[in-house]
């Protein structure tokens, strides 16, 4: 079997506001969860509401590449 094309992928979810903000000094980084989605079910770019702990409040993470 090949390697390659593997159905379920693994996918880095990011805080799209600490990002569109910038890092500040009061925030130390950027909120990442590691999580896999099925790439036949969701060929789009994975977007979900999770808690982010240097914003303190629930955002939007997207996906972003390796």
């Amino acid at each position: 079997m090949a390697k390659g094309k593997d159905v379920r992928v693994r996918v880095i979810l990011e805080c799209t506001s600490c990002v569109r903000n910038g890092v500040n000094k009061e925030s130390p980084g950027i909120s990442r969860y590691i999580t896999q989605k099925n790439r036949h079910n969701t060929p789009s770019r994975l977007e979900l509401r999770k808690f982010c702990r240097y914003c303190h409040k629930h955002t939007i993470h997207g996906e972003i590449k390796k």
